[in-house]
């Protein structure tokens, strides 16, 4: 069963589309969506070098939390790198998870209330950064648009020794409009 097959009925691309100044926008393409934890770590974003690659891989990780939680925490806390999640962390992401899962799916290109947020093909999740995205030295705060809202979620990357970009915080997790088909009021 594929990731999103429940709605309604291993290599991956970046491409980059420049905007003025340093507002650069970048689509980072999964031809295929992995089926777990293993083939999630083989994909080539998984390599951590690129802020918008681990930006889009966090939506990617939390995108599995309603089908299977364990392989969710996990890919989160592969993307934190030698952070893990605390029990804290992990009861809020349960918590936000209670009553919308579709809010990470939110996040790929397509994905509208209008079709319960089930996102186009090829996968797709732009990222963009903005003038004050490196303000502080190896962290870089990037932009993600979700279907369902109208300013943009914000994801918060260190970049370690290693050389490699984490996950530092994220605020991809909140309230959005709701999909259509359970709206009353739509």
């Amino acid at each position: 069963m594929g990731l999103f097959d429940n709605i309604n009925k291993s290599t991956g691309k970046a491409s980059a589309s420049m905007g003025a100044g340093s507002d650069r926008k970048v689509d980072v393409v999964f031809d295929k969506l992995p089926d777990n934890f293993e083939q999630f770590k083989a994909l080539p974003q998984a390599a951590l070098t690129d802020p918008f690659s681990v930006a889009a891989l966090t939506v990617l990780a939390f995108c599995f939390y309603p089908q299977d939680k364990e392989a969710s925490l996990s890919m989160v806390d592969y993307l934190r790198g030698p952070r893990p999640l605390s029990n804290m962390d992990k009861s809020f992401i349960a918590d936000r998870f209670r009553d919308a899962d579709y809010v990470p799916r939110s996040y790929f290109k397509g994905a509208l209330p209008q079709n319960d947020y089930l996102p186009s093909q090829p996968y797709t999740v732009t990222v963009s950064e903005n003038p004050y995205s490196y303000e502080t030295e190896n962290y870089a705060k990037l932009f993600i648009n979700s279907g369902g809202a109208d300013s943009p979620r914000y994801v918060m990357l260190r970049k370690a020794k290693d050389g490699k970009w984490y996950l530092w915080e994220q605020y991809i997790l909140v309230g959005i409009r709701q999909p259509e088909s359970s709206n009353p009021w739509a």
